[in-house]
């Protein structure tokens, strides 16, 4: 979907495929027509934006390629989807019944991440409409906090600023402008916004900003305003931002909110959990090590790195950060400036919800995807953003 910002800037709305990955291209091909077909036809829309997620294997196919990149190019323009965006942060292992610390590695430190994400801004240059103005490619923090020191740390910084290069050429050569979106995410080594600041400024490349998402933001009690204004502040543009909302338990210590954040706690995924606490803000890598006790202070409320369904909040006594979401959006593209033009619905959570709350068929899944959707087209023109044909 399209939206037209009072400032003039087009704002892409996408949804994130990986809520049916595929690890080849054939998948690739085969979820495209179960499921993106549908749900633009489900939305009575002409074109419906959607950002993909390619595996390794796909990506190193379709870079070597050219003929398999031009074929799925004309498969997206007929089912009548357009792709402006990438999620660029699970390497591969998607469709895996255990994703959890799999989809840190390899991080920026490897030089396989810089070569994934070179041949996806390749790809994404062949992919992108003639009338888009720039894609974008989300990707990750840098890494998981446990493996990144100061030497891996400075490898990383170094494989960054030479990719924004080896997009000012790729820009250059093609007209095709990409940009890198770090995402902030618990756990990893910029775990917020602010902390994205410091390595985002070492990098200095106007290619590589971040992307805010939103659930992330609320997972770690960062307030949308002041940390958007940081970034403006520093200069850090906000090339991508991932719309989607964290579990919210206002008082853990109490039996029926513990029984409810069991059972969303699921393998598949890690569900990083935070707490405020007096000394800071803490944290696990899951809710069942939050849940066993002691790592979180029970007396404050608690959120969990879980893309709650943006129609579908979750049943009390566990509520979602809807408010979150819609405080920063008011400062993305409620003001008088557009701060981003690429917004991409999360929809990944579908398959992770409770059994008796998961999509049991295709055309479920196609009726939940759109009404999320539908659900995030009403935000935005309730900000003020007019809906484009």
């Amino acid at each position: 979907m399209r939206f037209l910002h009072r400032d003039g800037t087009t704002v892409h709305l996408s949804y994130a495929a990986t809520v049916h990955p595929a690890e080849t291209l054939d998948g690739l091909l085969a979820r495209l027509r179960a499921y993106g077909e549908p749900v633009r036809r489900r939305l009575g829309l002409e074109r419906l934006g959607i950002g993909l997620w390619l595996s390794a294997d796909a990506v190193r196919h379709l870079d070597a390629a050219p003929r398999a990149l031009a074929a799925l190019r004309r498969d997206l323009d007929r089912r009548g989807l357009e792709v402006v965006t990438l999620d660029g942060s699970p390497y591969q292992g998607l469709c895996g019944r255990r994703v959890n610390y799999r989809v840190y590695r390899p991080d920026w430190a490897q030089v396989q991440r810089y070569e994934h994400t070179l041949a996806l801004a390749r790809i994404l240059g062949a992919l992108l409409p003639e009338d888009a103005a720039e894609g974008t490619i989300s990707t990750l923090p840098l890494a998981w906090r446990t493996v990144y020191d100061d030497e891996r740390a400075a490898r990383a910084r170094t494989a960054l600023a030479d990719l924004g290069g080896r997009l000012d050429d790729l820009a250059d050569a093609t007209g095709r402008s990409i940009r890198i979106a770090l995402e902030p995410e618990p756990g990893c080594a910029a775990e917020t916004t602010a902390e994205a600041i410091a390595p985002l400024r070492a990098i200095g490349h106007d290619r590589i900003g971040i992307c805010v998402d939103t659930c992330h933001l609320a997972t770690s009690f960062e307030e949308p305003g002041p940390a958007l204004a940081a970034l403006a502040a520093a200069g850090i543009p906000v090339v991508k931002s991932q719309l989607s909302a964290a579990v919210h338990a206002e008082h853990p210590d109490r039996p029926e909110v513990r029984a409810a954040l069991a059972a969303v706690d699921e393998p598949r995924f890690l569900h990083q959990t935070r707490s405020p606490a007096a000394d800071g803000l803490r944290g696990t890598d899951g809710l069942g090590p939050a849940l066993a006790g002691g790592a979180l202070p029970d007396d404050g409320p608690w959120r969990a790195l879980f893309h709650v369904p943006l129609h579908a909040t979750p049943a009390a006594p566990l509520t979602a950060t809807l408010p979150v979401l819609n405080e920063a959006l008011a400062h993305l593209v409620g003001g008088d400036r557009a701060l981003t033009g690429h917004l991409e619905v999360e929809t990944d959570a579908w398959q992770a919800l409770p059994t008796g709350l998961r999509p049991r068929t295709e055309e479920q899944l196609v009726d939940a995807i759109a009404a999320e959707l539908a659900f995030a087209r009403d935000l935005l023109t309730g900000h003020g953003l007019k809906e484009l044909p």
